[in-house]
């Protein structure tokens, strides 16, 4: 047994109550993909909030608490300027809001590119004061020996190639990469050395399509793909641009309903009820007792 939290969705507040232990494991992720083919793919969203990861987690296998809050939250222009206070604070909330999915959290810009002893001091605190299981970083080659120090002291470690938005000021933009023999070779071989440093999983984002399938024929975790391939095991979406938040999203988005043009006509329906004061009406109103 183990103390969860859980939410009472009668009053979105969250209560710790004893539950058995029924979240998906690091390993049982990484057991998905076998010799090279994953029967089952991995189906993982981003989530920010308890009762968002409340409604994903029951049908993700991953929940990513993602960088990309900076931007769908928090309205900055980068996730260059996301803190780490923000990244635990959110995935604090993610981690009480759901009970089956792995969480996983990224580390922000700044925190973990310095040496492996300062990652692994970032991602001890993130794993800590979270309660998730894994945390993600950015970074190819380089970065294999930080990955390889933090796995070996009981950190389990995403990574994250290609496209990455944390070097948006060094790549120049958020536009596809490996279209050239030079740069599809060398996240190649990003992919493998960070697959080789002990990552359970990794991220391939915004790559052509057959350089995807090329890094996951190549290496033995689990390929999650955004903007990269139908072949990856398993796909990854931010959770504002599937739902139609935002009027722009990437080309590789399908939204999947258009959440902002309900919540404004919902909008809009408020406020005619409350400027024709039909709202609140009788039943939504307190009466003296008899």
């Amino acid at each position: 047994m183990s103390t969860t939290y859980t939410l009472d969705t009668a009053t979105s507040r969250a209560h710790p109550v004893p539950e058995p232990v029924r979240r998906l494991t690091v390993p049982a992720i990484a057991a998905r993909k076998v010799a090279g083919q994953t029967a089952e793919p991995v189906v993982m969203l981003t989530a920010y909030t308890a009762r968002m990861a409340q409604l994903l987690d029951r049908h993700c296998d991953m929940l990513l608490v993602g960088d990309s809050l900076g931007q769908v939250i928090y309205g900055l222009d980068t996730t260059v300027r996301v803190t780490l206070e923000m990244m635990i604070a959110h995935g604090a909330a993610v981690v009480r809001g759901s009970y089956r999915a792995v969480v996983v959290v990224d580390l922000p810009f700044g925190t973990y590119e310095a040496s492996p002893e300062q990652a692994f001091a970032t991602a001890a605190r993130v794993l800590r004061e979270t309660g998730a299981a894994a945390v993600k970083l950015e970074g190819g080659e380089v970065l294999a020996p930080t990955v390889r120090f933090l796995v070996a002291r009981g950190i389990p470690v995403v990574g994250h190639v290609g496209l990455t938005p944390q070097a948006v000021n060094a790549l120049g933009g958020y536009g596809a990469r490996g279209r050239s023999e030079a740069e599809a070779a060398k996240i190649l071989g990003d992919a493998r050395a960070i697959a080789a440093a002990g990552a359970f999983a990794l991220v391939v984002e915004g790559v052509v399509e057959p350089l995807a399938r090329e890094i996951q024929g190549a290496v033995a975790c689990p390929v999650i793909g955004i903007g990269a391939s139908a072949a990856c095991d398993g796909q990854v979406l931010v959770i504002d641009d599937m739902l139609g938040m935002f009027e722009r999203v990437p080309r590789f988005v399908r939204r999947f309903d258009s959440l902002a043009e309900r919540i404004d006509a919902a909008a809009a329906a408020y406020a005619a009820a409350v400027r024709s004061r039909s709202f609140p009406a009788e039943a939504e109103i307190y009466r003296p007792k008899p």
